[in-house]
C-alpha cells in the first residue's frame, strides 16, 4: 500500500473500523524517531502525532500489543510506509500517561522482533501484517565464546561509566540468552539509532554479538581515555589545591616573623622610583602609577599579580627620554660607507645626502629609506652602516613570514603571555628612542585571519602619525618619530600601494664581475679567513683564481654564492695546514678543479645561436637579471602558432603579435609567403618548470621568428629587450639596469634596448657600460639590421 493511500485513508473522515476485526498477524504500527526499542527492554515513549496517540489508545483500549518502527528521516512529519524501517519490535503497553501540559506518553516493554508483510488499508492509524521473527537458540562452542568475551566486555563498559545502577550490572551478570545480552548491550549504548537499527535486524546471534562486540571496544577505549583524563585533572586540581593552601601557610609563618610585608614594600619603593625616573610623558607616569597601585593591593599568589608586574617592568625599561644628539661628521659617514662597500656611488651618495638633512634638521621629518635588490647585494649591511656613521644603536627586526598584526602591533594584555610588538620590542633591545631600525625583508609578510602587519606598518612608517604609536600590549602612546626607519625588499611587487607610498625607493641592480672581484679581493677572503681559523699570511688565493671563480663557478646577482665558494677554497686550505702542511699555500687557477670540481657554468650562447630561430633576450627576475633563450623551429601544419615553456598571458600575446608581424612583413623581410600555409611555427622558450610573462620578450621573439624564418642565424654575442606593437615599434620596459648587468655577466657585448629606455643609462654602472656596445631601436627592423649574420648556410657550412 503506498504512502498516499495510507494517508488519505487516515484524513478521509470514514468510520473507524471495529479492532476486533483485526486479523490475528496484523500489529498496530507506532512510527518513533530517534528510538530503537528491543526485546525484552523497557522503555518510555513520548508520541505527539495524532496518528500515532490515535493508534496507542485504540491499542490500549482493546489491550492488543503494538509494534515500534524507527523513522528513516525524523524530518518527516506524517511518515507513510516507505519512511520507514522494515523490522521493528512488538511490545506491551505497560502505562499510558497523559502529562498535565497535555503531552502523551507510553511506557513500552519489548517482546520480540517482527518484520513487516504488508499494510492494511481502512485504518485511520498505520496497520500492518508482520511476521514474527524467532531466533535461534543453539548454543555452539563458538557462540559461548562470543558470549563470554561480550558479557566481560559489558561489565568493563558499565564498570567505567560514571554512576551505573547495581541493577543494570546484575541484569548483565544474569543474561543466560546470547542473543538477550546483545540487545540489552547495545540498549544503553550511546549510539547513532542507525547503527541501533542495524543490530536490530541482524537475526543470527554470533553475528549479533561481533557487531555489538566491536561497536563496544571503541566504547571502552573512549571511556578509559575520558576515566584517565578525569584521573589526570583531578590530580591537577588537587595540586592547585595544595599549593594554595602551603601558599597560605607561608604568607602566615611570614606574617609571624615580620618578613612578608616588609619585602613586598621594599619591592614597590623600588618600581615606584623606578617610574620615577624613566622619564615617561605625565599620560604614561599616570597609567603606571595606576597599575602599581593595584600591584600594591594585590596578593603574591594573585594569578594576576605576575602580568601587572611584567607590564611594569616593560613599561620601566623602555627608552622614554631622548638621548643626546651625536652631531654627524659627512666626512667618516662617507669613510665609513667606503669601507665597508665596494661601488654603489650612488647609492652612497643618497645615503650621504640623508645624512647631510639629518645633521642640519635632527628633528625634521626625513623620509623612510627603502632598498631593494636581489639577494647578497649588500642591502642589510648598509643600515649597519648608516647606524655607525650615525653613531647611534641598530636593531634588526625580520618581516619575512609574519602575517599577523599582533607581530607589529602587540598582544592585548588580556591574552596569557601577551607582549608587545616588534617595533617595541626592537627599541628596548637598543635602550635608544633615536635607534636606526631595520625591517628586513617587508616584501616577505603575509596576511592571515589575525589580521595584516602591512596596516598595521602604515602608522608605524607615517612620520605624521608615529609620534602617538600605540601598542596593543602597553595601551599608551610611544613617540616612535625619532627612529631611523630602514627598511629592504627583494621585489615592490607584493608591497602595497600605500605601504610603498610612505617609503624613498632606492634600488641596488646586481654586481659586475669587475666589482664581484673587488668584493672578493677586499671583504670576503678575509671575512673567510676569520670564519676558517687562518692568518691573513697562511693562505692567499691568487686574482686569477677569484677571478675564475667568479665567471665560471657562480652567476648571481650578489656574492653570497661567491662567498660560499671562497670558503670551500680556504676550508681545503685549512685542513692541509691542520695536516701540517708548511709555508704559506697559494691557491691558483689550476687548483680550482680539485677544490671545486668542474666548472658549473659556461658560455652557451654561442653553441645554441648558430642555428636560425634561437634568440638571446634578457628577463628580469626578482632575485636579479638573467638571459634567456627564444626558440623558434618549423614543422609540417597550416600555418599555426604553437607556444610552449610555461609562458604567461602577456607573453603570448607577445609571441602572438611578433608572429602577425612577420607574417605582415614577410616580402619585405625576404620570406616567402607560403611557408606559412603549409608549416606551423612552434616557439618554445627553455626551462619549462619555470613561469615566465611580461612583454618584454617581444623584440627577441621578432627575431627568433625572422631568423627561423629567412634561415639567417642571429649574432652570438648580442642580447635583446624590448616590447613591441602591431606596427613594429620598440616600445620601453621596466629592468633595464639589472638586465644590462646580467648581460654582461653572461659574456654579452652587444645589448639592444629601446630607444625610449635612454633615460635609464646613467643607472646602468659605469663598468658594464664600457663592457658593452648599445644599440638603441626605434622599430623593429633597425633589430634585423643590427642582429643578423649575412647567410647562414656559409656558417653551416664552416661549422660542418
Amino acid at each position: 500500500m503506498s504512502d498516499m493511500e495510507i494517508q488519505g485513508q487516515a484524513n478521509a473522515g470514514t468510520a473507524v473500523p471495529n479492532i476486533d476485526e483485526l486479523p490475528l498477524d496484523a500489529l498496530i504500527i507506532v512510527p518513533v524517531r530517534n528510538l530503537v526499542l528491543f526485546p525484552g527492554m523497557v522503555t518510555p515513549i513520548a508520541i505527539g502525532r495524532p496518528k500515532s496517540i490515535a493508534a496507542a489508545q485504540q491499542a490500549v483500549r482493546a489491550q492488543r500489543q503494538i509494534g515500534v518502527l524507527l523513522q528513516r528521516d525524523p524530518e518527516v512529519a506524517d511518515p507513510g510506509a516507505a519512511d520507514l524501517h522494515r523490522m521493528g519490535t512488538i511490545a506491551n503497553i505497560a502505562r499510558y500517561v497523559t502529562a498535565p501540559d497535555g503531552s502523551h506518553h507510553l511506557v513500552c516493554q519489548g517482546e520480540e522482533r517482527f518484520q513487516i508483510a504488508e499494510y492494511l488499508d481502512g485504518w485511520p492509524f498505520l496497520v500492518a501484517r508482520i511476521r514474527r521473527v524467532v531466533e535461534s537458540d543453539t548454543r555452539t562452542p563458538e557462540i559461548e565464546a562470543h558470549f563470554l568475551h561480550l558479557r566481560g566486555q559489558a561489565l568493563e563498559a558499565l564498570q567505567l561509566l560514571p554512576q551505573t545502577p547495581r541493577e543494570l550490572l546484575a541484569a548483565v551478570e544474569s543474561v543466560e540468552s546470547p542473543g538477550a545480552l546483545a540487545d540489552l548491550t547495545v540498549a544503553y549504548m550511546d549510539l547513532k539509532p542507525e547503527e541501533k537499527q542495524d543490530i536490530l535486524e541482524t537475526i543470527d546471534s554470533k553475528a549479533r554479538m561481533e557487531k555489538v562486540s566491536r561497536l563496544l571496544a571503541h566504547q571502552i577505549e573512549v571511556l578509559r581515555l575520558s576515566h584517565e583524563i578525569g584521573k589526570q585533572t583531578k590530580a591537577s586540581l588537587d595540586e592547585r589545591q595544595r599549593e594554595v593552601l602551603l601558599r597560605e601557610q607561608m604568607a602566615a609563618i611570614q606574617r609571624q616573623l615580620g618578613e612578608g610585608d616588609e619585602g613586598k614594600k621594599l619591592e614597590m619603593a623600588e618600581l615606584a622610583e623606578a617610574i620615577a625616573k624613566a622619564g615617561m610623558p605625565p599620560e604614561v607616569e599616570e597609567q603606571a602609577r595606576k597599575e602599581l597601585r593595584r600591584l600594591e593591593r594585590m596578593p603574591e599568589a594573585a594569578a594576576e599579580y605576575g602580568m601587572v608586574r611584567t607590564y611594569l617592568d616593560w613599561l620601566v625599561e623602555l627608552p622614554w627620554r631622548l638621548p643626546e644628539e651625536t652631531p654627524i661628521d659627512i666626512a667618516e659617514a662617507r669613510r665609513i660607507l667606503d669601507a665597508d662597500h665596494y661601488g654603489l656611488d650612488k647609492i652612497k651618495q643618497r645615503i650621504i645626502e640623508y645624512l647631510a638633512v639629518r645633521k642640519l634638521a635632527p628633528t625634521g621629518k626625513a623620509p623612510i629609506l627603502c632598498f631593494v635588490g636581489p639577494p647578497g647585494v649588500g642591502k642589510t649591511s648598509l643600515g649597519q652602516s648608516i647606524a655607525r656613521a650615525m653613531n647611534r644603536k641598530f636593531v634588526r627586526v625580520s618581516l619575512g613570514g609574519v602575517h599577523d598584526e599582533a607581530e607589529i602591533r602587540g598582544h592585548r594584555r588580556t591574552y596569557i603571555g601577551a607582549l608587545p610588538g616588534n617595533i617595541i620590542q626592537g627599541i628596548r633591545k637598543a635602550g635608544q628612542r633615536n635607534c636606526v631600525m631595520m625591517l628586513d625583508e617587508i616584501d616577505k609578510l603575509g596576511a592571515g585571519i589575525q589580521g595584516d602587519p602591512n596596516a598595521a606598518l602604515l602608522e608605524v612608517l607615517d612620520p605624521e602619525q608615529n609620534n602617538t604609536f600605540r601598542d596593543n600590549y602597553l595601551g599608551v602612546p610611544f613617540d616612535l618619530s625619532r627612529v631611523v626607519f630602514i627598511t629592504t625588499a627583494n621585489m615592490l611587487d607584493s608591497v602595497p600601494g600605500p605601504l610603498r607610498d610612505r617609503m624613498e625607493i632606492i634600488s641596488l641592480a646586481g654586481y659586475g664581475a669587475q666589482e664581484k672581484f673587488e668584493i672578493a679581493r677586499r671583504y670576503l677572503v678575509q671575512r673567510q679567513l676569520e670564519a676558517n681559523g687562518l692568518q691573513p699570511g697562511q693562505v692567499e688565493i691568487s686574482d686569477d683564481a677569484l677571478r675564475e671563480i667568479i665567471q665560471f663557478y657562480t652567476r648571481e646577482a650578489g656574492v653570497r654564492a661567491l662567498e660560499r665558494e671562497i670558503g670551500k677554497v680556504l676550508r681545503n686550505a685549512a685542513v692541509r695546514i691542520a695536516e701540517g702542511a708548511s709555508g704559506p699555500i697559494r691557491i691558483e687557477v689550476s687548483d680550482l678543479t680539485e677544490i671545486l670540481g668542474q666548472p658549473r657554468f659556461e658560455s652557451d650562447v654561442a653553441m645554441r645561436t648558430s642555428i636560425p630561430g634561437v634568440a638571446t633576450g634578457l628577463a628580469w627576475t626578482p632575485v636579479g637579471g638573467d638571459i634567456l633563450f627564444i626558440e623558434a623551429t618549423l614543422i609540417p601544419g597550416r600555418g599555426k602558432l604553437i607556444l610552449t615553456g610555461q609562458l604567461g598571458d602577456v607573453m603570448k600575446e607577445s609571441a602572438q603579435a611578433a608572429f602577425s608581424i612577420v607574417k605582415n612583413r614577410a616580402i619585405s623581410l625576404g620570406i616567402d609567403p607560403a611557408k606559412f600555409e603549409t608549416s606551423d611555427v612552434h616557439v618554445h622558450v627553455p626551462a619549462g618548470a619555470t613561469p615566465k610573462d611580461g612583454p618584454s620578450a617581444g623584440v627577441a621573439m621578432f627575431m627568433a621568428l625572422t631568423s627561423l624564418l629567412t634561415d639567417r642565424t642571429i649574432r652570438a654575442d648580442t642580447a635583446m629587450t624590448g616590447e613591441i606593437s602591431l606596427r613594429g615599434l620598440v616600445l620601453p620596459v621596466g629592468g633595464i639596469k639589472e638586465k644590462v648587468v646580467a648581460a654582461a655577466r653572461a659574456g654579452i657585448t652587444r645589448v639592444m634596448l629601446p630607444a625610449r629606455n635612454k633615460r635609464d643609462y646613467d643607472d646602468i654602472p659605469e663598468e658594464v657600460r664600457n663592457q658593452l656596445e648599445f644599440i638603441w631601436l626605434e622599430h623593429v627592423e633597425q633589430a634585423v639590421d643590427a642582429a643578423m649574420n649575412v647567410v647562414s648556410g656559409q656558417v653551416r657550412q664552416d661549422a660542418a
